[in-house]
């Protein structure tokens, strides 16, 4: 058993009693992303706090709470707020959230986050299925010892963004007339936003969207063999692409506005 397996077990242990049901569906809400479950039927709340070796949110947008509950039948675990590496914790420690809900027994992930519109295409509100990553300039967070009980050594991530998945936000968006882009999604350590000139490496590289998480939470939950899908919300245009200063209050006034199509789309791909 590896050190950190016993770390994450460990966690684990300390909140089993209080972990309602066996959730299918785990669900990262990025910032400004999750004032919705508030109105949800809660079967449980339980706050990384709480939690025994457990890193804790700093970011004051993050709330750090996995609440429970179900739609349409089916056991849901949100995940209100996460842990990013500029917090100060590695890699390896941010993604020990999805490395949880895979001991409490999720098959399938959804990632939504708030991110920067490279491509000039794109305009605040628009929301943006992920089809591929760029993780060049971030560290692995598989980097050390191998976790034999998650996953392999070297997995593959020829498809980390499942099509079955990716098909479903697809029906939603068009059930609910939502203007769905596609793109690829790159992560940066932060928490300075990117310089214009940043911006124009990225666009050259092929990237659609820009942001400081997610990209670790994906490698780390396809390693488990957790099913991932994920949703960029796109709250701003990256630096270079306006005149505009970036800032923390123009990304979550913009993701409040897109919390509740967000919404739509999760209660669709889960039924």
């Amino acid at each position: 058993m590896s050190t950190e397996y016993e770390k994450i077990k460990k966690s684990y242990d300390s909140i089993k009693k209080k972990i309602p049901f066996k959730p299918v569906y785990g669900v990262v809400l990025g910032s400004g992303l999750g004032d919705f479950v508030e109105e949800l039927d809660k079967v449980a709340t339980i706050n990384f706090s709480d939690i025994k070796e457990f890193p804790k949110p700093t970011n004051k947008a993050h709330k750090g709470k996995y609440i429970f509950t179900n739609i349409n039948s089916v056991g849901v675990v949100f995940m209100q707020g996460r842990i990013h590496h500029y917090e100060g914790y590695t890699t390896r420690e941010a993604v020990k959230t999805i490395r949880l809900m895979k001991l409490m027994g999720i098959t399938n992930l959804i990632l939504t986050n708030a991110a920067g519109g490279t491509n000039k295409k794109y305009k605040p509100n628009d929301l943006m299925i992920i089809k591929d990553h760029l993780a060049l300039f971030i560290e692995n967070p598989l980097i050390g010892e191998n976790d034999d009980e998650f996953g392999i050594r070297f997995p593959d991530m020829s498809e980390v963004y499942d099509k079955e998945l990716i098909k479903r936000i697809k029906q939603a968006a068009t059930k609910y007339k939502i203007n769905m882009r596609e793109g690829v999604y790159a992560q940066l350590s932060g928490p300075s936003y990117e310089s214009p000139a940043d911006v124009k490496a990225l666009v050259k590289l092929g990237v659609d969207a820009v942001g400081m998480s997610t990209v670790i939470e994906a490698i780390a939950a396809r390693h488990c063999g957790i099913k991932v899908a994920g949703i960029s919300c796109i709250t701003n245009l990256a630096a270079g692409l306006t005149k505009k200063f970036q800032s923390d209050e123009e990304v979550l006034i913009n993701a409040k506005k897109a919390s509740n199509k967000i919404f739509k789309i999760i209660k669709e791909i889960i039924k």
